[in-house]
């Protein structure tokens, strides 16, 4: 039986160390999934269910499409155990990325449940055509798609309900990530 100072790294201390480290890039990589699986779902809904994005719809997809590749780099980066810093930095881009779309999928459940006025290009009374002139400006410029109408529910909670939901649990993912790296020796 040997004694060990906690201030000294053991050799062994070290390799489990290096076996626990790449969780984060595991986390990573489910984040890109997550967010490569909600896009390809939104696309499913759109082009086999039938169902057409409202432009809420479209922006809440951006911030994935921005969250997906980012995740798949932190998730390169980790595994190959790069800088604290630079891993943390990503997770950080993820945790905003993903709360961006969670706040516009909460902004649009909430259209959606009637508790705020949605955009006035996809949601509302359209208002009086006045002359020909303004009827054909304020075609071009309203959303046939509607924010405010529900097209699909499931389980009670709509397409943006759901996105709410599941960015949320990435977003979480992506904030424990951080917090695993931050807690890694330098």
């Amino acid at each position: 039986m040997s004694l060990r100072s906690d201030a000294i790294a053991t050799p062994e201390a070290e390799r489990a160390e290096d076996r626990r480290w790449p969780v984060v890039a595991i986390a990573a990589a489910l984040i890109a999934v997550g967010s490569a699986g909600i896009l390809l779902g939104a696309a499913f809904f759109q082009h086999v269910v039938g169902i057409p994005p409202c432009p809420l719809c479209l922006e809440q997809r951006m911030p994935h499409y921005v969250a997906a590749p980012i995740a798949l780099i932190v998730a390169v980066l980790a595994w190959r155990q790069a800088p604290r810093a630079v891993v943390a930095a990503g997770f950080v881009a993820l945790v905003l990325a993903l709360l961006t779309t969670v706040g516009i999928g909460a902004y649009h459940a909430g259209v959606e449940w009637g508790f705020w006025v949605g955009p006035s290009d996809c949601s509302g009374e359209i208002q009086g055509f006045g002359h020909a002139g303004s009827l054909l400006q304020q075609m071009q410029s309203t959303s046939v798609i509607r924010c405010d109408e529900v097209q699909f529910r499931a389980l009670g909670l709509s397409l943006a309900g759901w996105n709410v939901v599941m960015s949320a649990a990435l977003a979480a993912l992506a904030a424990w990530g951080l917090a695993r790296t931050l807690r890694r020796p330098a």
